[in-house]
């Protein structure tokens, strides 16, 4: 199998999306984060990770989903790399 490269856009409590970009940071040790601007003040939270084939994205996903001040997690991209 081959490793899988996936990108996630993540929404987080208003006005609290560096702390949150922070942990994420942190606790989950991404292979790339960025944090966009997309109107109003409000920012989301670009992260990448890069894993197996055979271990899915859906224990990351949850994993971000558990980190305080995530509202909410989408699957941007995923490819195999």
């Amino acid at each position: 199998m081959g490793k899988v490269a996936v990108l996630f856009k993540v929404y987080a409590e208003e006005g609290k999306a560096d702390e949150v970009a922070a942990k994420i940071r942190a606790e989950l040790m991404p292979h790339g984060l960025q944090l966009e601007e997309i109107g109003f003040g409000i920012k989301i939270i670009k992260v990448q990770f890069i894993y197996e084939d055979e271990q899915g994205s859906s224990k990351i996903e949850d994993s971000i989903r558990k980190v305080q001040g995530v509202t909410e997690v989408e699957v941007m991209e995923e490819t195999l790399i």
